[in-house]
């Protein structure tokens, strides 16, 4: 350690939100260049090229073959599948000195599909299975807790080429265990959670969350099923349609200044005959969508009055296409949306579409907007006063719905994105025409799956779920150096001692971080603790009494063997 480039840290970064950021930095892991992008130094690196080759080996191990693809790629693959715009600002966009567009890669399906066409052409030659550990760019907007959400990122992707579609599922079954192995060698707790295919497209998709409170992802089980999904990848089930014969008439009221869900069911309840809830009333939340290439179109989501309109369902709902809320110029310019008592029927005058949560079936009674100032309809029916041009998943997932298999209700928690597998199907075969000869001669168009994990957030996934208040605590499958030996004693017999010990461990084959500096016994006690490796080996007063204490970093516990027997204690720690 004299000699390891490392500086620890006493204080948190001044921008770290999260335990992971903090301890990484603070332990000399790793260190911030710009927002979103970090440097690897020597220990942070060793961990990071630990957690490759895990994944490596168990990509090795279902017969994928690794290869490198660059990161610089030119405009045109991604102009034929559409992602050149359908990415929008996350994509990282130059020219070189020519003006030719280029991109820095954010995912590679399409240059693995031309390079499998540029090199196969018959049924002989699949399946197969390729995969890289390469830098990815995204231009995040926010980016956030340190490498768990940054702008440049080592990810592992491979790609599987099949025949048909039962070849695709076995190389999907595949890789889904493959991952089980990885996230369970890497000491993960992690669920498996159905999820949307996004930009990716695609059919059956499912995210690998490494369960954390500080994760983005929310996620929902039922308990009593097993069912697990993205709360993006939740499908609502639908109300029950009704009769709409002999319901009551649609009214119009009075209603005052009632702009707000509280409001009118304030006013409900003293003006009308039966109690109300704002699961009675109809919010009409209004957005614009843009598909790629198109122009902005007005939308009016329509939700229970007593649930949000989740913007990430929504935006998953309508993905690739680009959505915002309409701003005060876009209200401006459509008098018909009387902003505070919008209704269906204003945002069809103002020629938009509407779309509705699965609950709002026909024959279901309303109280909403009568598109008017202070003015609300009671008992607006669909199917009879409106009908919605369809429906969307666009309303918050709640703990306490029931679950989309009816087996029971919902429980949400928190994770941390560290997997996702995709059954792509055709479509970036169909793109770039990949066809092989079948065993009929005739050509097959080959079918696609994509998997990715997240490598370098694996080390902050990691992180968050070993550590405590001192420091990092890590799995001995990853851990930078598989002991630190603390010379705490500067008699020089002890210091001969230590020496020889790390020496007949290194004979051993045992890596081992050697704490020789000069610092006072709390300095490298502190910093033994924050660096976290498994097995810590204290050379200290015991020594003049032929013993070393063995730490267990994880468990806190610590035995005082002899110095005769260390080296066997220590590698029975080491290997189990």
């Amino acid at each position: 350690m004299s000699t390891l480039f490392l500086r620890t840290l006493r204080d948190d970064p001044a921008d770290a939100e999260v335990p992971s950021h903090k301890l990484l930095v603070r332990a000399g892991y790793i260190r911030r260049a710009a927002p979103g992008v970090y440097e690897w130094l020597p220990l942070g690196l060793r961990v990071l090229r630990a957690i490759e080759n895990v994944v490596r080996e168990e990509m090795n191990a279902i017969g994928g073959q690794e290869i490198l693809l660059p990161a610089l790629l030119p405009r045109e693959p991604y102009e034929t599948t559409g992602r050149w715009d359908e990415y929008g600002q996350a994509l990282f966009r130059l020219q070189d000195r020519k003006g030719t567009d280029m991109l820095l890669g954010p995912t590679h399906e399409e240059l693995f599909t031309l390079l499998v066409k540029g090199e196969y052409s018959s049924y002989k030659d699949l399946p197969l299975t390729l995969y890289q550990i390469q830098t990815k760019y995204r231009d995040e907007e926010r980016p956030r807790a340190g490498i768990l959400r940054g702008r440049e990122f080592v990810m592992k992707d491979s790609y599987s080429f099949d025949t048909s579609d039962a070849g695709l599922e076995e190389s999907y079954r595949a890789h889904r265990a493959a991952y089980q192995k990885i996230f369970g060698r890497l000491g993960i707790d992690y669920v498996i959670v159905a999820a949307t295919s996004g930009a990716m497209g695609g059919s059956a998709s499912e995210e690998f969350l490494g369960t954390s409170e500080v994760g983005e992802d929310t996620f929902v089980q039922c308990l009593e099923s097993g069912y697990a999904a993205n709360v993006e990848a939740v499908v609502t089930p639908p109300g029950d349609e009704r009769s709409i014969e002999g319901l009551p008439a649609a009214v119009a009221h009075d209603t005052g200044d009632t702009p707000t869900i509280a409001t009118l069911v304030d006013w409900a309840n003293g003006a009308l005959d039966r109690e109300v809830t704002a699961a009675d009333t109809l919010k009409n939340v209004l957005v614009k969508i843009r598909r790629p290439g198109g122009e902005w179109e007005i939308t009016g989501i329509g939700v229970p009055g007593d649930r949000e309109v989740d913007f990430k369902r929504l935006e998953a709902s309508v993905e690739p296409a680009q959505v915002e809320l309409l701003t005060d110029e876009d209200f401006a310019a459509n008098p018909a949306l009387v902003r505070g008592y919008i209704g269906p029927n204003g945002v069809k005058a103002a020629g938009g579409t509407y779309l509705v949560d699965p609950r709002v079936v026909t024959g279901t009674a309303w109280i909403t907007g009568a598109d008017e100032p202070g003015k609300h309809v009671v008992d607006l029916v669909v199917g009879r006063d409106f009908t919605p041009d369809g429906t969307i998943e666009a309303a918050e997932v709640r703990e306490g719905d029931l679950a989309p298999d009816g087996a029971g209700v919902l429980v949400a928690a928190k994770g941390i994105e560290i997997g996702h597998i995709f059954q792509l199907g055709r479509k970036y075969t169909d793109a770039f025409e990949l066809d092989v000869l079948g065993e009929d001669g005739k050509p097959v168009r080959v079918t696609m799956g994509s998997y990715g994990v997240g490598v370098s957030r694996l080390v902050a996934v990691i992180a968050e779920q070993r550590h405590d208040d001192k420091g990092l605590c890590w799995p001995r499958e990853v851990a930078p150096f598989d002991v630190h030996v603390v010379i705490a004693n500067k008699d020089e017999a002890a210091i001969a001692g230590a020496q020889d010990l790390v020496a007949q461990l290194d004979a051993a084959g045992v890596e081992v971080l050697f704490d020789d500096r000069k610092a006072s016994p709390g300095v490298k006690f502190k910093d033994a603790e924050l660096l976290g490796m498994p097995t810590v080996v204290v050379v200290g007063r015991g020594f003049a009494d032929g013993k070393v204490e063995v730490r267990d970093r994880s468990t806190g516990t610590a035995d005082e063997v002899p110095v005769a027997g260390a080296v066997e204690a220590i590698l029975a720690a080491v290997r189990g």
